[in-house]
């Protein structure tokens, strides 16, 4: 299995994304696809995170990262194969291409914004900047809830991706606003692909119900995993994934248990 055959097998065309959403995502560093989801998907998926959230407890996101101010749970892709379409969307996983070349899935989470909290600094997924075109991470925020100016929508800065800065070497505080930045303003269903390179964070969640949305993050495949798959995945798991799958969350075994 290479990448071009997998993601042939997942659906992935050349005209999957049209020329001028490529053109936004390498202009802007995001790119809204709406429509991704119906809303019987967004209630199950949500119905599935808050059982779990409510199984897990205090241990909720230990995998991967806690955030005060949040709900958050990890490892998604061992807990249910509701969860596999995040890493399997063709339209998702061509943006993936456009944007890295060879990919692999780094983590496959969930973070839900609560009431009075969630709010970010500017930041990006990555250590240090890189120049344009060099990008080695890149994410998809799928939206569970509408994302709304009052109910901490992820805040943008369009271009940003393409400065090689990082926010703190141009802003006095981060956790400021900035002049050009925008909010995501999207329905539930929508799946937003964002350049990780490109300066972002959550904003105050100012109403009075979480804030929920899966995050779908890939890296190039020379890099580690925010999670590792191999280390993580469930044979049971395993053996529901197709080959196209696996290649796509970086697996080159079968675990042992």
């Amino acid at each position: 299995m290479d990448m071009l055959s997998a993601l042939a097998d997942l659906g992935v065309a050349a005209d999957t994304l049209s020329a001028a959403e490529n053109q936004r995502l390498d202009r802007d560093g995001f790119l809204p696809l709406p429509g991704i989801l119906r809303q019987s998907e967004v209630d199950s998926l949500n119905a599935r995170l808050a059982a779990l959230t409510d199984a897990e407890g205090d241990r909720a996101g230990l995998e991967v990262h806690q955030e005060t101010g949040t709900d958050r749970l990890a490892d998604l892709v061992n807990k249910d194969p509701i969860f596999y379409v995040c890493f399997s969307h063709p339209r998702v996983l061509a943006a993936m291409r456009h944007v890295l070349g060879e990919f692999k899935l780094s983590s496959l989470n969930s973070r839900a914004a609560l009431p009075g909290q969630g709010h970010q600094s500017l930041h990006a997924d990555f250590g240090e900047p890189v120049s344009a075109g060099a990008y080695r991470v890149c994410n998809s925020i799928w939206l569970l809830d509408d994302f709304t100016a009052d109910n901490g929508a992820t805040r943008v800065v369009p271009g940003s991706h393409r400065r090689a800065t990082m926010p703190a070497q141009e802003m006095p505080d981060p956790a400021g606003s900035h002049p050009e930045e925008v909010q995501l303003i999207a329905p539930a269903g929508t799946v937003v692909i964002f350049n990780s390179h490109l300066w972002h964070g959550g904003t105050l969640n100012r109403s009075d119900r979480p804030r929920r949305a899966m995050h779908g993050y890939f890296c190039q495949r020379d890099l580690p995993q925010q999670l590792d798959q191999n280390a993580y995945l469930r044979r049971t798991t395993y053996e529901r994934l197709s080959p196209a799958q696996r290649f796509v969350l970086g697996v080159t075994e079968p675990p042992t248990s």
